[in-house]
């Protein structure tokens, strides 16, 4: 699976075209897609990004539910009824739907956010934000990483 590092900032035109930073592309390369998953984040005015691998694990944590549930039914239109999947031009851009853009706020420039197995894409100053704040609960949420809560 693809793992995507660092921040980069791109131009966005009036198209909506903006670059893949090319280590994303590199490492979204071996996965038989040439081109990125994106969809509106749940949690944030940005966008959720992926490879077809970690599509794939997704869609198989999702297919493990009831199949009428309405767990199954509100996550599989909550996460692929809203994914694009958009393959990158000959000089590695994409187009970024409107309904994406504006759902990110992005106009002018797009920020690239690694997050590992996946990446979101912000409107650069709400990424600072963001980031202040995750940077900020870093240290308060370290535990998870252990697997157990602090002791108080």
């Amino acid at each position: 699976m693809a793992t995507f590092l660092s921040r980069y900032v791109n131009k966005v035109d009036r198209k909506g075209r903006v670059s893949v930073p090319a280590p994303f592309r590199i490492e979204l390369g071996e996965e038989g897609f040439a081109g990125i998953i994106v969809r509106p984040s749940f949690f944030a005015a940005a966008l959720d990004g992926c490879g077809k691998r970690a599509l794939e694990a997704l869609k198989q944590k999702v297919s493990r539910l009831d199949p009428f549930s309405e767990e199954r039914l509100s996550l599989a239109n909550a996460i692929f009824a809203r994914s694009y999947q958009l393959p990158w031009d000959s000089e590695g851009r994409v187009v970024l739907p409107t309904d994406l853009l504006a759902h990110a706020c992005i106009e002018g420039q797009a920020l690239f956010a690694g997050l590992g197995e996946d990446f979101q894409i912000w409107e650069p100053s709400r990424f600072s934000l963001a980031e202040a704040d995750a940077l900020r609960r870093a240290p308060e949420l370290r535990h998870a990483l252990h697997g157990s809560r602090p002791s108080e």
